[in-house]
Order: C-alpha cells, then sequence, then structure tokens
C-alpha cells in the first residue's frame, strides 16, 4: 500500500510538472528568447553556437527525465538523414546539479555559451544547404521555458588539401615562416663550422687543397676545380635535405620529434656517438661504399670531383653524422622545406674552407697540424653528445610520464658530465688517442690558455646549475631542463597550488589540472599569473571577464617555447600585459591524454585518426591557422574571430611582443565599443 501511494505521489508531481511546462510555453511563445543562436557550415560540418544571457540556464542535449524530456534537442531535415556522421557534439563548460522539480534529478545544463557540432559525409566538391529544428528549455529564475527555433546553413565540403600542403598555403604569415628558417639555417651554418674542426674533416682540407693545386696547370683552373668540390658538397647534402622533404610532411616532422619512441632512438644514437667520440670505438660506414666512391672519383672532370666530395662525405660520416642528426632534430621543428634549408647550410659552411684555401693557397701553411688539439675537440663533442642524449630521454620521459628524469636527476647527471669535461680540458683526465700535454723549456706539461679559458667556462656553467638541485629556475638553460614541477628534491609548486581564481574574479582551471599542471611554466608561476589547459573552458572564461583569448600552441618538450616563457614571458611589461589583459590558454600538442570517443574524428590536415588531446589541437591549428610548429600565439576574441591577421611565432624580441600585445589589445577595444 505504502509502495502505490508512493509512486501515486511522483506520478502527480510529475504530471504537474509537464503540466506547468506546457502553460509557460503558451506563455513565453511570443516573448524574446534568452539564447541568441549563430550557424555555420564549414568543413563537412555544421557548428551551432547558443550565447545564453546573465541568469539563465540553458539545459544540455543529454536526456535527465523519461516522464520530462526537458533536455534541448536539435532535429535535422530527414533529407539530410543519410549524410549524418558520428554522433552530434556537444561543448562547453556545463554544469551537473539537482533540481528540486524533479525529485533531485541531476540535470546539466550552460550558463554562458555552449556549441554543438554535426559532421556530414560529403564528397569533396559538395556543398549543401541544410534545414533543422532546435527545441531547447530555458530556466530564468524559478521559470521553465519551452522554446523553439528553426535555422537554414549552407554546409561546405572540408578543404580537400593534405597535410604536406598546410606549411606553405597562404594563411600562414610568410615572415613567421622566414624567420623560422632563418633560425634553421643560421644553427645549421654553425653546425658546419663545427663539422670542419673535427679530425675527419679538418685532416682532409690540406690534403685536398694540394691535390687541386697541384694536378691543376693554372691557379684559375686549380680554384674551378677547388669550386666544383665544393659545390658537390652542398649538391650531396641538400639532395639529402630534399628527399627527407619529400619523405617527411611537416606535421610528420613534428610529431616524430615528439613521439617517445623516437626520443628514444635519438638517445641510444647520441649516446653511441657519445662514447665513439670519447674513443672507445669508431664509427664508418661500409668501406664497400667507400671504395665505390673513391673509384669513380677518377673519371671525368666535374664527375671525377663529384666523387671526391662524397668520398669525403662517407669517410668523415663519423665526425659528421652526429652533428646532422642534432641538425634533424632542429629542422623538424620547423617547416615543410625545413630539412632543405638546414642541409644547405651545413654543406655550405663545410664546403668554404676547402673554396677559400684554394682561392688562397698559403693560408694551408697557417694551419695547425691534425693531433692533440684536434682530440680535444672530438672528446669535447663526447661530453656534448652525452648531455644531449639525456635530453632525448627525457622528452620520452615526460610524454610517457615515467618519472625517470626529473629535475633534480637530470640535473645531477648534467653537472657531473661537465665537471668531467671541465677536469679533461684542464689535463686531469686521459683517453688512449689523447696526446700529452705541450711542454715548456724545463721539460714540465703546461695548459694552453685556450684549454684554460674553456675550463673556466665550464666549471662556470656547473656553479651556475647548482643553484637549480634546490629549485632555482635557471632561465639561460630552463628550455632543456624538465619542467619545474616535476622537481623532487624539494617540495615544488603542484598543481594543488595553482590559483583558483583569476584577477578578474572568474572561476580558475579546472579541466586538465593534475595532467598538464607540473608542466606549467616556471614564470607562470612565480608571478601568480592563471593559465587554462581547455579551449572551450578558456574561451567561457575570456566572454565572462570580457578580455581576448591568448591561444598558446605550445609543447612539452618544446625547447623554443620554453625560450619564449624565460626571456620574453618573464619580463615585467610583457607579463603584466598578459596577466592583466588576457585570458591564456596553453594548448599542448605534444601530449597523448585521451579524449571521450565521441570527440574522436579523422584529421585531413594531420591524415589521421584523431583521439588523443594533442592531436586534437595540432588539428586545429593546422586547419584554422595553418601552421604546425611551436611556439605559435593567436589572440581571439568573444566571437573565436581572430584580433590579428597573422599568428605570432617565435621571436625573443620583447619590444615586438609588447607591440604585438597592444595592437590585439587596443583591437579588442574597437570590436566592443
Amino acid at each position: 500500500m505504502f509502495f502505490n501511494t508512493f509512486v501515486m505521489r511522483k506520478l502527480i508531481s510529475r504530471l504537474i510538472a509537464v503540466f506547468s511546462f506546457a502553460l509557460a510555453a503558451l506563455y513565453v511563445s511570443g516573448q524574446n528568447s534568452q539564447v541568441k543562436f549563430t550557424y555555420s557550415g564549414e568543413g563537412s560540418r555544421i557548428t551551432i553556437k547558443a550565447n545564453i544571457e546573465k541568469g539563465s540556464k540553458l539545459f544540455s542535449i543529454k536526456k535527465f527525465g523519461d516522464d520530462a524530456p526537458i533536455n534541448t534537442q536539435i532535429i535535422f531535415d530527414t533529407s539530410i538523414s543519410g549524410l549524418l556522421k558520428d554522433s552530434l557534439i556537444e561543448r562547453g563548460i556545463a554544469t551537473t546539479e539537482a533540481d528540486a522539480t524533479f525529485n533531485n534529478t541531476q540535470v546539466t545544463f550552460f550558463t554562458d555559451s555552449v556549441v554543438w557540432q554535426q559532421a556530414l559525409s560529403l564528397d569533396k566538391k559538395d556543398s549543401f544547404v541544410v534545414k533543422g529544428t532546435i527545441s531547447y528549455f530555458v530556466k530564468t529564475g524559478d521559470d521553465y521555458n519551452n522554446l523553439e527555433e528553426s535555422f537554414k546553413v549552407s554546409v561546405k565540403a572540408a578543404n580537400p588539401a593534405n597535410h604536406h600542403d598546410i606549411a606553405t598555403k597562404g594563411s600562414l604569415n610568410d615572415n613567421l615562416k622566414n624567420k623560422s628558417l632563418l633560425w634553421i639555417f643560421l644553427a645549421a651554418f654553425a653546425g658546419g663550422l663545427l663539422a670542419v674542426i673535427t679530425p675527419c674533416v679538418f685532416s682532409m682540407i690540406p690534403v685536398t687543397v694540394s691535390f687541386f693545386t697541384k694536378r691543376s696547370k693554372t691557379k684559375q683552373q686549380g680554384i674551378k676545380n677547388a669550386f666544383y668540390y665544393s659545390a658537390s658538397i652542398i649538391i650531396i647534402f641538400t639532395l639529402l635535405g630534399l628527399l627527407i622533404t619529400l619523405i617527411f610532411g611537416p606535421a610528420a616532422l613534428n610529431k616524430l620529434a615528439t613521439n617517445w619512441i623516437a626520443n628514444l632512438v635519438f638517445f641510444f644514437l647520441f649516446l653511441v656517438f657519445g662514447i665513439s667520440f670519447l674513443g672507445a670505438f669508431e664509427i664508418s660506414l661500409p668501406s664497400s661504399w667507400t671504395n665505390k666512391a673513391s673509384e669513380k672519383s677518377g673519371t671525368g672532370s666535374f664527375w671525377g670531383i663529384f666523387f671526391m666530395a662524397l668520398t669525403l662525405v662517407l669517410v668523415s660520416f663519423s665526425c659528421t653524422g652526429p652533428i646532422i642528426g642534432n641538425l634533424l632534430v632542429l629542422a623538424s621543428q620547423g617547416s615543410f622545406v625545413g630539412p632543405l634549408v638546414g642541409m644547405f647550410g651545413f654543406s655550405l659552411a663545410m664546403a668554404l674552407p676547402f673554396a677559400l684555401f684554394a682561392m688562397f693557397p698559403g693560408w694551408l701553411n697557417s694551419l695547425g697540424k691534425a693531433g692533440g688539439w684536434l682530440n680535444a675537440v672530438k672528446v669535447t663533442l663526447g661530453f656534448l653528445e652525452l648531455a644531449l642524449a639525456l635530453k632525448f630521454l627525457s622528452n620520452a620521459d615526460l610524454v610517457k610520464g615515467w618519472r625517470l628524469l626529473d629535475r633534480e636527476i637530470y640535473l645531477a647527471l648534467w653537472i657531473t658530465i661537465f665537471s668531467l669535461l671541465g677536469f679533461y680540458l684542464l689535463g686531469k683526465l686521459k683517453f688512449h688517442h689523447d696526446d700529452e700535454l705541450p711542454k715548456n723549456d724545463f721539460g714540465v706539461p703546461y695548459l694552453s690558455v685556450k684549454r684554460l679559458f674553456f675550463a673556466i667556462a665550464t666549471f662556470s656553467f656547473v656553479v651556475y646549475m647548482i643553484p637549480g638541485m634546490w629549485g632555482a629556475p635557471l632561465n639561460g638553460i630552463s628550455a632543456f631542463l624538465p619542467p619545474y614541477g616535476t622537481q623532487d628534491f624539494l617540495p615544488a609548486p603542484s598543481s594543488s597550488n595553482i590559483s583558483t581564481h583569476d584577477n578578474s574574479g572568474a572561476a580558475g582551471p579546472v579541466k586538465y589540472v593534475k595532467e598538464l599542471g607540473p608542466y606549467e611554466p616556471e614564470v607562470v608561476r612565480k608571478y601568480g599569473m592563471v593559465t587554462y589547459f581547455d579551449y572551450d573552458e578558456a574561451l567561457a572564461v575570456a566572454r565572462q571577464t570580457k578580455k581576448p583569448l591568448m591561444l598558446d600552441f605550445t609543447g612539452i618538450n618544446c625547447i623554443n617555447c620554453r625560450k619564449m616563457e624565460a626571456q620574453v614571458w618573464s619580463q615585467p611589461e610583457v607579463m603584466k600585459r598578459l596577466k592583466e589583459n588576457f585570458v591564456v590558454v596553453s594548448l599542448y600538442t605534444d601530449v597523448r591524454i585521451p579524449i571521450p570517443e565521441n570527440e574522436e574524428f579523422d584529421s585531413k590536415e594531420l591524415g589521421e585518426h584523431v583521439n588523443t588531446l594533442g592531436e586534437k589541437y595540432m588539428h586545429l591549428q593546422a586547419s584554422k591557422y595553418g601552421a604546425v610548429s611551436q611556439p605559435f600565439y593567436i589572440f581571439l576574441d568573444g566571437n573565436e574571430g581572430k584580433l590579428a591577421p597573422d599568428g605570432y611565432a617565435y621571436d625573443p624580441d620583447v619590444k615586438a611582443f609588447v607591440k604585438h600585445l597592444d595592437s590585439v589589445s587596443d583591437e579588442y577595444k574597437k570590436r566592443n565599443l
């Protein structure tokens, strides 16, 4: 009897609720809606945005009651039912709480904005007009309003361009692309100069140049042959860059640079090269390759010289291989033509000495002979290779979350490696291929002034790193260190210490704080700046606080991102603007955090199925802003419109960044007058 009474009461309460909603619907049928809808159709999907007036609640599309289905419903015309792809996606900051009207049933609603997206299966040339109806419920105060709105939107198919076109499409800022390529060229050129003073290459200069000058009948012919030789070196290395460019696209290279397996491979390669440079063994390519190239060097004028250059490239691989490996990793962070530009810069620097010494043979007499100092260079490179190997291991460690190389452990290893390098430069360590130190007139070994200054620089670097064991930020090398949040030696700021409100009183970050909070830049923690890790969450806060939204496309393993944060963000004039005038969201493109299954999709720009947060943000950057490298900053208004025509890439010029921030702020104010 008690059970029947309870059921009757529940049924009566539901009937009363439904009846009240029906009366409310009749009452507000002619009233203005508390929700403003906007519609767009692009990329084979329909996007519906709902902006909700303050004090109102728009219910989610999720069902929460069979007897009173007051959830929002989006109904598409039956003519496109066969084109609907996957399920309807809902994005926004939702609130779930008990509603007393429905016996404290948990209901889900939005108070600021919400976005719905529906993917369509369209051919690449298709466009379609889609009609439909939104039936939605809004609660304002204690009143529930049942409203309906029809819509019609034209949908265009997704751009068929594949991921190889991203870096060259017109939407990418050419100035930013050129800056990135210039940096790659200069770094590669410096690497080529470094390769010249390795024993494998340096010892070949006098032999090769003397061969040209003696073989040539005239000085002009000798210069011409040396020019052919130098040009052949450039052609060989540039062809290698072209081959890499054709095989890999920009997104693939960038992903390779952040892939944990690839980083482990790089770690083992650099470890082996480092041990080889220290003299444990020699790395060389198959002798058959060298022999065949040497045989061809006797044919024809140009082709004979070309194969002489190829012989040099093969013979010197044990010295140039590690430097080229570093270069390819650097080039993978750049644009589509990064490897091409990098290899050109590297080969140009290697070829210059051969051309110059052929033009001025007298300079050969000033060259030092191969011996002790060249071996010292090689061993020094070996120590540097070991230090760089740890960086690749750290990249894999951060991606997988193994916590093998936390910040203090990484620093301890670097302090040890560079201390041993310092002792080596002082002559306190010897390897089997090292010469004795030179002796003075009294037969006593002495240290040259050059080696002394290199030792001073090395030990100074060690002393600089030591405070980092106790939490010092070490901004000068922060780009190469694991994030400050991994520090375990002493208690370090954790995600729980992140402020829960920004300086405008808006709610602080909630989504992905636990997963990404430890990777937050030290400068952000130091100045108490609030950053978000979810696009929709940050967009809602930007609308609430009426501030521009700054998209910070970054990565856990992004070296230039750390440099930008340490050198530019940390400046008072920059931090003041970021903290007070913007809502900043850090979108990590290299994290492997899974996204909900109903949010997964296929990305034509990346050429893969997107199922992680990092891939989702990489797709966003590539598809909407035409870039794939980090750091990359985009500034939006509350309607997701760009506040500057181009993005802002890595540029450590503080004044330029301040000027850009001010121009964005001014544009935002103009749009909101």
